[in-house]
């Protein structure tokens, strides 16, 4: 499409990032994030009208990286009915793992290691693609922000109970819950545990600097399960001993020592593999969604309807 408009939308849960065209004035649009216990598609819509009102713009395409997309609610042709008025030709969706590896690494191979409260790890090889993890804080996401509060708690509560050693971890949890036998009791009955819990992440951090024995372990666990990730989604789609580069990204790899621990891990016997910065974000990736090749291993992971190119 000669000359298209592209309005980009970046979605989470904790607010959504729009990125017009840049021949629009104005730049990037902040929303509040979408809400998880309501229809995705009339939110989406709702964004694309509040764009195109306060830019004044009329968009060709629009993209959008979803956190927590699944193929039950992706329905691109359903999205382009619901935004066609606004002189939408074209929609593309995709899960925000496939737009943070577009925004981090383009569209050459490597992984994404994306670690925030949550964790998914996507390596594009060739001609194939791999998804590890993203499972989840009931059933996955091993080394993200939620896990490493998990832990931190269940040390607090050892340390309490006499089964493990003190740690620094115990003051931030007396802080919360100054009854720390009833901790347990206020945590399930909050609605906001997941964040709550994913919170004390930054508190493993700040200890394991300060040199904390307890959180300093908690830190080291998660990189591992992080570079055990990365390997995992690398041997599903890799055809040569090439160098294979990486990419972490997200909140979690704040920490200094959690970074160096990854690394160590993930080049520890494997010379090809690469740790290297992101060249972008993650609306950047959703920016890319709509020249992404048809040949291009991530189309199958994506959802089009209309004109796009």
């Amino acid at each position: 499409m000669s000359g298209r408009s592209v309005l980009a939308i970046d979605a989470g849960q904790s607010g959504i990032k729009v990125r017009p065209p840049a021949a629009v004035r104005g730049g990037d649009l902040v929303l509040p994030g979408i809400r998880t216990g309501e229809p995705l598609l009339p939110q989406l819509a709702a964004v694309v009208a509040e764009a195109t009102d306060r830019t004044g713009a009329r968009f060709d395409v629009v993209t959008a990286g979803i956190s927590g997309l699944t193929d039950g609610n992706a329905d691109a042709d359903a999205m382009l009915a619901l935004v066609s008025g606004h002189g939408v030709r074209g929609v593309v969706l995709a899960h925000d793992s496939t737009t943070s590896f577009l925004g981090a690494l383009g569209d050459r191979p490597g992984a994404v290691v994306a670690a925030g409260t949550g964790v998914v790890t996507l390596a594009v090889g060739a001609e194939t693609v791999a998804r590890v993890d993203g499972w989840g804080w009931i059933m996955g996401d091993a080394g993200s922000g939620y896990w490493i509060g998990r832990e931190a708690l269940d040390a607090v509560m050892r340390a309490y109970d006499g089964r493990g050693p003190t740690t620094e971890l115990t003051a931030a949890a007396s802080e919360r819950w100054p009854d720390l036998s009833q901790a347990y009791m206020s945590l399930q009955a909050d609605a906001d545990r997941v964040r709550i819990v994913a919170g004390f992440a930054a508190v493993v951090a700040r200890a394991a600097v300060a040199g904390d024995a307890v959180a300093r372990d908690i830190t080291v666990r998660a990189a591992h399960e992080l570079a055990r990730s990365a390997r995992a989604a690398i041997a599903q789609v890799r055809t040569d001993e090439e160098t294979f580069a990486v990419c972490a990204i997200g909140g979690v790899f704040g920490s200094p020592l959690l970074h160096e621990a990854f690394a160590t891990d993930l080049h520890a016997g494997d010379d090809s593999v690469r740790l290297v910065d992101p060249v972008g974000v993650g609306i950047d990736g959703v920016v890319a969604l709509a020249d992404l090749h048809d040949d291009h291993p991530l189309v199958a992971a994506v959802h089009r309807s209309g004109v796009i190119h």
